[in-house]
């Protein structure tokens, strides 16, 4: 039996695998077409959706990862698919580069993270699949193919697993540099109110807000030439590992039993942190640990001008049905793109609002909820979360959906890769 990471998706595939080389994911892939399994492949497991789960084959990308090449004149990389982000970085780092943005979590797979359009934040910086310069890609006949020009190349940036196994790419990556981050608690009012001088005047900036709280937890990010001054360790695992986690899962397991006692522990929770600064080398500042507290997740890509809009009214309708609520919603920006056609940001700037549940808890109203008010605004959904859209629905705000269609159905017009989630997601 298969498990993701949150412990919340599995499945029990009749055959597991884990190949190491390119030729072995093809011989695979041809294998299950002809027994006529259903194809998936899986990395770190860290989607929250159904978009691994299979009874066929399931591909393990462990084995295929690594800095195959690396090129610091032109910032060119070679990597393996399954090359886990925190590997990633320090392997770039070894070379002098970086990710130009990472989000703040860490353990997902290279394959995994781009194919759903993982993102950071920061209004002038995509996605990570906007790195991508190049795919190399096992099509549902075996073939392997790499695509480097075209609509072929912006369908596979972000396509769920929907095109192929994904085996390498070749990113783009930037000279490293350092982030000074601080992090504050400033009013919700005052958040909300100032939204966008916040997102344009820093290089990245979010935050966090309990529901029920006054306060929300921010977070900026600038580029900085000051010398590196990270915290002790014990201050780090004091900050990160005890407070951010341990203690956050402790309050939730309280608030799980009595949910009417919510409020006031999320109203503690922020009265409890505290502000900091630091700089340091940029992959140490973007992502921090996640160890204790288990959750489930959604997320909506929304437009920028609605993100106060969408803020408030997911706030309303938590105190209107009462929602016990005891993790915080979460609130970044993306820049618009058009290097992939299934991009949540494609084509406008873009907020996103994350919404979470505590394990154990009913999510499926609360998150219902969310969708409605997102949708009601465009809001788009993060491919590695949840949400309940149908292929229809998604049809009507991806401008280039059809496009994207006629790659999927040259690329695999069996539909080999295609689960159940796939299939409401695309279509049959």
């Amino acid at each position: 039996m298969w498990t993701n990471y949150a412990g919340d998706q599995t499945c029990t595939p009749a055959k597991f695998a884990r190949p190491a080389t390119v030729d072995e994911v093809s011989r695979l892939v041809t294998e299950a077409a002809n027994r006529g399994h259903t194809v998936r492949a899986v990395g770190a497991g860290h989607s929250f959706g159904g978009n691994v789960l299979t009874d066929g084959t399931l591909l393990s990308l462990d084995n295929l990862s690594g800095l195959h090449h690396a090129d610091p004149t032109t910032g060119l990389v070679r990597i393996g698919a399954g090359t886990r982000l925190h590997e990633l970085n320090r392997l770039l780092d070894a070379h002098g580069l970086a990710m130009p943005n990472l989000g703040d979590i860490n353990v997902q797979s290279a394959a995994g993270a781009i194919s759903t359009a993982t993102h950071g934040t920061g209004r002038k910086l995509g996605n990570l699949a906007t790195t991508v310069e190049s795919i190399e890609l096992v099509k549902a006949d075996g073939s392997v193919v790499e695509l480097s020009t075209g609509d072929e190349l912006r369908a596979a940036r972000v396509s769920v697993g929907a095109l192929g196994v994904i085996t390498a790419y070749t990113l783009r990556t930037v000279p490293s540099f350092r982030l000074h981050e601080r992090r504050e608690k400033i009013p919700l009012t005052r958040a909300l109110a100032e939204l966008d001088e916040l997102a344009d005047s820093n290089d990245h900036f979010g935050f966090f807000a309990f529901p029920h709280a006054r306060d929300v937890l921010a977070k900026s990010l600038n580029r900085s030439d000051e010398p590196a001054n990270p915290p002790s360790r014990a201050a780090e695992y004091i900050r990160d590992i005890v407070v951010e986690n341990h203690a956050l899962d402790a309050v939730s397991k309280v608030g799980r039993r009595w949910p009417n006692q919510i409020p006031r522990l999320n109203r503690t929770l922020t009265a409890i942190a505290s502000s900091s600064s630091r700089v340091d080398v940029s992959h140490q500042v973007f992502s921090s640990p996640r160890t204790a507290a288990r959750f489930t997740e959604s997320e909506w890509a929304v437009p920028r001008a609605a993100c106060g809009e969408v803020f408030r009214a997911i706030q309303s309708e938590i105190d209107r049905q009462g929602f016990a609520v005891n993790f915080p919603l979460e609130v970044r920006f993306v820049a618009a793109d058009e290097a992939s056609l299934l991009s949540p940001s494609y084509g406008r700037e873009t907020a996103y609002i994350a919404v979470h549940m505590y394990e154990g808890m009913p999510w499926r109203p609360y998150f219902e909820a969310v969708q409605r008010i997102a949708t009601d605004l465009g809001g788009r959904p993060h491919w590695g979360k949840r949400h309940s859209l149908d292929a229809a629905a998604l049809a009507d705000v991806y401008p280039e959906w059809e496009t994207f269609q006629t790659v999927r159905r040259a690329y695999d017009p069996d539909g080999v890769f295609a689960n159940d989630h796939i299939r409401r997601i695309f279509g049959a």
